[in-house]
């Protein structure tokens, strides 16, 4: 008896739905180049020159994914933004030591792949890219069969960025007095989900009534991470920046400290920028302790921002001018014995 023949297409692997994802996505990547880019997409490897304006360059790596906030989109079926938050996640780390990012690869993994569904995810990662000045250079798409749920995929991100020896954010200048700005952030995120859905079940919402005026509770929730490059780049430029903080894992209480030195503490005021509805609504059905709220979630800042009292309104003012809600959410102070190095009050 003959065996008839295999190939990789019987094994689940469609080779042909891969190119035609390679076609799909090259227009949206090619938003994205810049100059130092000189080989992208198609090669085994992406070829990115360093810019001469530099003397010392110093490359800042940064890596993320988007956590179990994609649980809600394959379950809602929005694919469109959820590229946006992979790339804010790796970008925003590593801009808070003062790099410009340079390019960003993803990969994107699924046990079959949809080219329509990849195609609206990946769409979103340029997307991400060109809002942030970062070239989309290459990626790997991995279709493995029985690895992964039907319609469902796992995200992955990593970008480099470049920065002047001189002029990278340490924080090691940090001094009491200093002022504390918080810029706004567009809700979630992409931290706090795995209570996120854990409150969604418990609560039972109509997810697409009317919320917080012109939005829905479905649409606040799953909004992308706000992308904080090119004003921050703006205020790097014109200002001395001395720390600076994303606020991911971990809310303003866990983040605020990894730029602080060992001799200071954040003293943040509480009431010093509005609770949104969206935290309000979380922290309501939730039952979730104040404290508790601002070390699972950003709780409406998304960055934080230190700098020299004399400089706190005119950075406030440029960043308010480049589009950014800014607060100025706290002071820098000495330190007593041992204390967690944020406090909010």
């Amino acid at each position: 008896m003959n065996t008839p023949s295999l190939s990789y297409r019987d094994a689940g692997v469609d080779i042909d739905a891969g190119d035609a994802l390679v076609e799909n996505i090259k227009p949206y990547a090619k938003r994205t180049m810049r100059p130092e880019v000189l080989g992208g997409i198609g090669g085994f490897g992406a070829l990115v020159e360093i810019s001469k304006k530099y003397k010392e360059p110093v490359l800042v790596s940064g890596t993320d994914g988007v956590g179990t906030k994609l649980k809600l989109a394959f379950e809602w079926q929005r694919h469109d933004t959820v590229g946006i938050d992979l790339v804010a996640m790796s970008v925003n780390d590593i801009l808070v030591q003062g790099a410009e990012p340079l390019f960003f690869l993803d990969y994107f993994a699924c046990g079959k792949l949809d080219v329509a569904q990849a195609t609206e995810v990946i769409k979103g990662i340029a997307a991400g890219c060109e809002q942030s000045g970062c070239a989309l250079i290459g990626g790997e798409t991995a279709e493995m069969p029985g690895m992964y749920p039907a319609g469902e995929y796992d995200l992955a991100g990593f970008a480099v960025g470049v920065v002047e020896k001189s002029r990278v954010i340490t924080g090691r200048d940090i001094r009491p007095d200093d002022v504390v700005l918080g810029l706004a952030s567009n809700g979630v995120h992409s931290n706090g989900f795995s209570l996120v859905r854990k409150i969604i079940e418990r609560a039972a919402p109509d997810l697409d009534a009317p919320f917080d005026g012109a939005t829905t509770l479905r649409d606040a929730i799953i909004a992308p991470t706000r992308l904080y490059v090119k004003p921050l780049l703006a205020l790097m430029a014109a200002l001395p920046v001395k720390g600076m903080a994303h606020i991911t894992g971990g809310g303003i209480t866990e983040n605020t400290p990894r730029v602080l030195p060992d001799n200071v503490v954040a003293q943040i005021d509480a009431a010093s920028w509005p609770q949104t509805p969206l935290f309000a609504w979380l922290q309501q059905q939730g039952q979730i302790d104040a404290q508790e709220m601002y070390r699972t979630f950003n709780c409406g800042i998304g960055m934080v921002v230190i700098v020299a009292p004399e400089h706190a309104a005119k950075a406030a003012d440029l960043l308010a001018q480049h589009g950014e809600t800014v607060y100025t959410i706290g002071r820098i102070r000495a330190r007593a014995d041992s204390e967690h190095q944020t406090q909010i009050v």
